[in-house]
């Protein structure tokens, strides 16, 4: 490992000489895959720093126990050692190869399944578990595109997470997610089971790929349900169709058309950059289309079990409970166990 974390520090030291090269600076794609890869470094450096002074600690108290026993060096013996082993299980998962994705900010797009009026509640529900686990990792949510029903829930809101990590840890939500519980509007007290899809993209960034102007027809119009009257009076809605693929974005939450146009780009640029993907390696397009599914009842990645008061997750037969726990936003007991599963399958 010393030999490995010498040559990291190396890396290291060369990537910020070219963070600093005018070649680099003038080219906004390099200038990020430098940056990011700086950056990850640095997280390894810094717990590999940390392991060298614990170890240091751990030889200091053996020291000074020697071969007598004395309580208080002995429990700063234990402490140190336990905090070894916890900085080496971090560092072997820092040095395990990243998904270049994984650091980037995502798109999430949530649509009402089947269950009707309860789906879209559903869909409003996981919509704010998202918001609240954003809120608890100090991440932004910015609304994006929104559908609202009748019921009072969404038959489809799409939305942007930003912040450190974001994709790496929300890809795992990608799927059909089932809730089974009792309606607000059941009066014979039946258990109803309705579905959400999630899907999960990774934000593309303008660098990535090229829009030509020519490509797109932007078309605009007025604006339609919830919003006030200032809304429906102004054409400030936006649809964005890409010719060459046939990617249609409508977005229309704001009041402001140039507002609403950022917005249908920024989705526009997610599904573009996945399509284009899809064309280099099929994997990713199918994927995606197993991500989202057919939001059939029988198509499920996780259960919520409200009479039961349990969550499960079925790729990786997890259940825990606390259901309103989850909704609520602590996902993050959930998200561990996908993320130990996927290192230990060496995906």
């Amino acid at each position: 490992m010393a030999l490995d974390i010498e040559k990291l520090r190396k890396e290291h030291a060369e990537l910020a000489e070219r963070l600093a090269d005018p070649a680099v600076l003038s080219d906004p794609a390099k200038l990020s895959t430098i940056g990011k890869r700086q950056k990850e470094l640095e997280e390894i450096l810094t717990v590999a720093d940390q392991l060298e002074r614990e170890n240091e600690n751990v030889r200091s108290a053996q020291e000074l126990l020697g071969g007598q026993e004395d309580s208080t060096i002995r429990a700063d013996l234990d402490q140190a050692q336990a905090t070894v082993s916890e900085l080496r299980d971090q560092l072997d998962r820092l040095l395990v190869p990243r998904d270049p994705r994984d650091d980037k900010n995502a798109i999430l797009e949530i649509r009402a399944g089947a269950g009707g009026d309860e789906a879209s509640l559903f869909a409003g529900d996981l919509f704010g578990m998202y918001t609240k686990y954003a809120e608890r990792r100090g991440w932004k949510i910015d609304l994006l595109s929104s559908s609202r029903s009748e019921a009072g829930g969404f038959k489809e809101v799409v939305f942007e997470v930003s912040g450190s990590g974001v994709f790496g840890r929300l890809k795992y939500e990608a799927g059909t997610h089932r809730v089974q519980r009792i309606p607000v509007t059941e009066s014979g007290g039946r258990i109803h089971t309705s579905t959400a899809t999630v899907a999960v993209l990774p934000e593309a960034e303008e660098v990535e790929l090229t829009i030509k102007p020519e490509e797109l027809r932007i078309d605009v119009f007025r604006s339609s349900g919830p919003g006030g009257q200032s809304v429906n009076t102004t054409d400030s809605a936006v649809r964005i169709t890409h010719l060459p693929s046939g990617l249609v974005v409508t977005c229309q939450d704001e009041k402001s058309q140039h507002k609403n146009r950022d917005r249908a780009m920024t989705i526009l640029r997610a599904r573009l950059k996945a399509q284009q993907e899809e064309a280099a390696a099929k994997q990713r397009g199918d994927a995606r289309r197993a991500q989202v599914g057919t939001g059939d009842r029988s198509e499920k990645i996780r259960t919520y079990n409200v009479p039961q008061d349990r969550v499960t997750d079925h790729r990786i037969k997890f259940t825990t409970p606390g259901v309103a726990k989850v909704l609520s936003g602590e996902l993050d007991p959930v998200v561990e166990q996908l993320a130990t599963a996927e290192r230990e399958a060496g995906q």
